[in-house]
């Protein structure tokens, strides 16, 4: 749609995904740092969840290009004249968006399906979306041309890193950069309705006017800036709540040293005792053949040793 509805749509689209995939990558990598499972179970669900979202964001981007009261409402050539090409070009973008989704899911769902394939979709979608961009405004005023532009640096700059992530999967700094040049797209999308199409009834901007590119220029770069803050921001945030602990994972970690249970006092040094030890006589076992004794009692030798201090006891 040539208007600003038109071009708020995509942008909102891009903008939900991109703060989305600012917080999930960041939750991802801190996981995988630890090696931690509490993860994995939930992953593959919200990839297909995520998926199925964006699919459904396509499509409804297709309908609303479709079916909006002066769309094509799927009609392509009537008579002798094309019906409503620049419908039929955002459909086409929205449709190889549509098919990205469709590849993420089966390749969560389907073991069969090569993991690398959803990536590689998914940056075909992004260069489809470049090259109808790069045809979509021949002959068009300077700044027009100029403000769409700006629009492809973003997009064939994601293409490229997915194309990357074909073979380098799950890696955080090419995660993170795809996901700056997604939220510059966004809200990019949005600076250009507000362009070219003033919402609120305001002065409509010189299209041909040099210093409105120069400032347009120089906006696109404090786009860039945003997406960065937020793209901090969000990842800060991740990293705050994974280190703060958990209620329950407090209540299930056992007592420090500052907090210690006197059920569990540490261990105290032996204290060492000023009473000499008592020497250790041996028995003798076993006990000898008998011997007379002065009594006519028969004892043992094991005896012999009392018998012999009886004695000089008596004398």
């Amino acid at each position: 749609m040539a208007n600003f509805k038109g071009h708020a749509l995509p942008g909102s689209f891009f903008l939900i995904v991109g703060l989305w995939w600012s917080l999930k990558y960041p939750l991802k990598y801190f996981y995988q740092k630890e090696k931690s499972n509490q993860l994995t179970h939930h992953y593959q669900r919200l990839e297909i969840i995520e998926a199925a979202i964006r699919t459904l964001f396509a499509v409804i981007g297709i309908l609303v290009e479709q079916f909006v009261p002066d769309g094509p409402h799927l009609h392509l050539y009537h008579e002798d004249h094309w019906v409503k090409l620049m419908n039929w070009q955002h459909s086409t973008m929205y449709l190889f968006f549509a098919v990205s989704g469709i590849m993420d899911m089966l390749t969560y769902l389907i073991t069969h399906v090569p993991l690398g394939l959803d990536r590689l979709v998914m940056a075909l979608a992004a260069f489809n979306e470049g090259f109808l961009f790069y045809y979509h405004v021949r002959d068009r005023p300077p700044l027009d041309q100029h403000i769409h532009s700006l629009l492809l640096y973003t997009v064939f700059g994601g293409a490229l890193s997915l194309a990357v992530e074909v073979v380098l999967r799950d890696n955080i700094v090419l995660e993170l950069f795809r996901t700056s040049l997604l939220l510059l797209q966004g809200t990019w999308f949005w600076q250009i309705g507000f362009v070219l199409f003033p919402p609120f009834g305001g002065p409509e901007w010189d299209q041909n006017s040099h210093d409105n590119i120069m400032f347009v220029t120089m906006c696109f770069c404090w786009h860039y800036l945003a997406a960065l803050c937020i793209l901090a921001a969000s990842y800060s945030l991740v990293y705050w709540l994974h280190l703060s602990p958990s209620p329950t994972s407090t209540l299930r970690q056992p007592s420090t040293t500052r907090h210690q249970s006197p059920l569990r006092a540490s261990p105290q040094p032996p204290v060492k005792s000023s009473i000499p030890p008592r020497p250790f006589t041996p028995a003798i076992w076993p006990p000898g053949p008998p011997l007379p004794a002065r009594g006519g009692h028969q004892v043992s030798s094991g005896h012999v040793t009392s018998l012999q201090e009886g004695s000089k006891e008596s004398t």
